[in-house]
């Protein structure tokens, strides 16, 4: 089976040890030396509407990844999945006048 890039971005990622959904990929890392496809990356939900910012990233390793489907991506989290920190944008910009 053949998969672009943009087909990852479709497919949802779920946990397989305990079913859980982790949500859609978002992104990708790719090491640019070697040419491989290093890990995928589900971005945080939002925290109440996205006034408080995103919860941390997903970060999967490549090597976790058990099974990638039509629809789904199963994942192996038995080791914990990284998380990488995303910064706060405000919503709204006030400008004094």
């Amino acid at each position: 089976m053949k998969c672009r890039v943009t087909d990852l971005r479709n497919k949802e990622v779920i946990c397989r040890c305990n079913g859980a959904k982790l949500g859609c990929v978002d992104d990708v890392e790719i090491d640019v030396n070697t040419a491989r496809l290093v890990s995928i990356v589900i971005f945080g939900r939002l925290k109440f509407f996205g006034i408080f910012g995103r919860y941390d990233d997903i970060v999967i390793c490549w090597d976790n990844i058990v099974l990638i489907g039509e629809d789904t991506i199963l994942v192996d989290c038995n080791p914990p999945l990284s998380t990488r920190k995303k910064r706060k944008v405000l919503p709204f910009k006030f400008f004094i006048v």
